[in-house]
């Protein structure tokens, strides 16, 4: 039975929790026969190398949880109530003459999403000695202390009774409040709560997006280049896809937009170029959606890294008919892993959403949302948005400088903010080959092809990210890129 047990210390929590549920795991596997004693915790302490004291709580959590019994002057055993209503099947082995009828997966399948290119990101990219990797947050920016005491309050015995029970398909009412009251009015956006609803990230706002408003007979005018995420959501729907090109202002504004019943834009920092939308050509593509009839799917994306003291408005802020589509996410701040995103819309498309995402979710996680709330409430987000400006601009001019010097006149400094820099390497290069040699070498970028939506895009684009990597190595990083750039030419 000692066999059964491996504890590693500083992995996979305490050595107690380790080891609680190491033994409910077996227990629950049938590993441990009911009529036998579990070890004393004098001998299993000996046996595991912990301290005796360690496997006392443990057996006494596993007695509370019933997951044991204790019999007097005999010791622990496995309680049998537990493993009640659990099937056991044994499988036969076939016969020689016997076969398999397998279905063929591939003939069953109406949609094949593995198919669609996608961006592949190494699990392990911390472990990289150079992680210029987009879309991944700093750990040491991260506020540990104040998100744990937001989720320690969000689990409390009020807070529990406020949201555990069901909500159907309404969100926390908090949290609602905190976006229309704290995040939305910093992009001049103002929203009553029946013009919000909480989404699983912000992909799972433009999936909502894509089944309300796509059918065979829609055409949308996505940026090209443009985010490959969106691209593969609206791809799954029967659906005309136009794409509209990008200048050194954003998406352009021209008699291509006539031909479309939608459009998406990233105004705030266009995804993958970084560059921002001005103002004057916000006005053009809301006067281009009155006049042609189009709705506007705005994805206000990076807004809140923002190094202007005075940024430009959403297009949401700007639209006085009620075209505008905003979806938002604190995927970017707060932490991508938490998934947590919102759509503003008029009442009666936040309707129509709430009702698809009741027969997808129902709504996410309540307990999330309410540490997100008090995360909020409490200004925490404000400080944390702050921080996290101050730490981008100085690793951006360092991306700045560094590329000014080893790869000259290859970008352009965003002006905006956020997290990444779109570089335009030497004619003749690969930037896929460029990230394959670039990764053995330690040092992680994102080849820039695939954001295109031609069949024979550039080859030679990539994007830098910095949000992930310290200052200090951001210099003989690009220096370092810059040599191999010369290898592969």
């Amino acid at each position: 039975m000692f066999q059964l047990f491996h504890l590693t210390p500083g992995k996979g929590g305490s050595l107690q929790q380790q080891l609680r549920e190491q033994i409910a795991t077996a227990i629950l596997n049938g590993n441990i026969p009911l009529d036998t004693p579990l070890p004393s915790s004098r001998k299993l302490s000996q046996q595991l190398h912990v301290a005796r004291n360690t496997v006392v709580l443990a057996y006494e959590h596993l007695l509370d949880d019933g997951y044991l019994i204790a019999r007097e002057r005999s010791g622990y055993y496995v309680n049998p109530d537990i493993l009640n209503g659990q099937v056991r099947v044994a499988s036969a082995p076939l016969a020689e003459h016997e076969s398999v009828n397998l279905p063929d997966w591939q003939q069953r399948f109406k949609l094949n999403p593995t198919q669609q290119p996608n961006i592949v990101k190494p699990r392990d990219w911390q472990n990289y000695q150079y992680p210029f990797i987009y879309g991944q947050f700093d750990p040491s920016l991260f506020p540990t202390v104040n998100w744990r005491e937001c989720c320690r309050d969000a689990v409390s015995g009020a807070a529990i009774s406020d949201w555990a029970a069901d909500r159907f398909d309404n969100d926390d009412p908090l949290l609602v409040e905190q976006i229309s009251t704290r995040l939305l009015p910093r992009r001049g956006v103002w929203a009553s709560p029946d013009q919000i609803l909480v989404t699983v990230g912000a992909q799972q706002a433009l999936y909502i997006l894509a089944q309300l408003l796509m059918d065979r007979n829609s055409t949308i005018g996505l940026e090209d280049p443009g985010y490959v995420d969106v691209r593969n959501i609206v791809g799954l729907n029967p659906v005309n896809i136009k794409g509209i090109p990008v200048d050194e202002q954003g998406m352009v504004v021209d008699e291509r937009l006539d031909e479309c019943d939608l459009v998406y834009t990233t105004p705030s920092h266009q995804c993958p170029t970084t560059v921002t939308m001005p103002i004057e050509r916000r006005y053009e593509l809301l006067k281009k959606a009155d006049e042609q009839d189009l709705l506007i799917i705005e994805d206000d994306y990076e807004s809140e890294t923002s190094f202007d003291s005075n940024p430009v408005p959403a297009l949401k802020s700007l639209d006085r008919s009620g075209r505008v589509i905003y979806v938002g996410s604190l995927s970017k701040t707060l932490a991508p892993g938490l998934r947590m995103g919102y759509i503003v819309g008029p009442p009666e498309f936040i309707r129509e959403a709430r009702a698809l995402r009741r027969l997808m979710v129902r709504h996410p996680a309540a307990n999330n949302q309410r540490s997100v709330a008090l995360f909020l409430e409490r200004g925490y987000h404000d400080s944390l948005i702050m921080n996290i400006t101050r730490n981008y601009q100085t690793r951006w001019r360092a991306m700045h400088e560094a590329l000014s010097v080893h790869l000259p006149r290859s970008h352009t400094q965003p002006t905006f903010g956020g997290s990444c820099y779109w570089v335009k390497g030497p004619e003749g290069l690969d930037a896929e080959a460029l990230r394959a040699r670039a990764q053995e070498e330690s040092i992680l970028i994102e080849a820039g092809a695939i954001h295109f939506l031609t069949d024979n895009p550039p080859k030679n684009y990539f994007r830098l990210g910095y949000s992930s990597i310290a200052t200090d190595r951001i210099e003989p990083g690009i220096r370092k890129l810059s040599e191999l750039i010369d290898e592969l030419l």
